[in-house]
């Protein structure tokens, strides 16, 4: 079964920018966290612009990923916005019956 799939957008707080240097620690912490929720980071990519990091991620459900998320957040070097995504493949499924 597929599971559902989360685009998660990522500003580093202060706290994060002062210790950048434990970023790569802090995001195999970040994968243990969705391992134990019974998820998954996909993909992870550092950017420029409005965010300073995407991921996109996978969870048995809303649920298991928003704790996920809270886990991560509480240590205080990021903040996230979260994305539900539906793969273009499904679409077809979804747009049934519209005009």
């Amino acid at each position: 079964m597929e599971m559902p799939a989360f685009i998660v957008l990522g500003k580093f707080t202060q706290k994060g920018i002062e210790n950048m240097k434990e970023s790569p620690e802090r995001l195999e912490a970040a994968r243990k966290v969705a391992k134990s929720a019974g998820g998954e980071i996909k993909e992870f990519y550092y950017t420029m612009g409005r965010y300073d990091f995407i991921a996109v991620c996978e969870a048995p459900d809303i649920e298991s990923m928003t704790r996920s998320l809270l886990i991560i957040g509480a240590a205080g070097a990021v903040r996230t916005e979260t994305l539900p995504a539906t793969p273009a493949s499904k679409a077809g499924d979804m747009l049934k019956g519209l005009r």
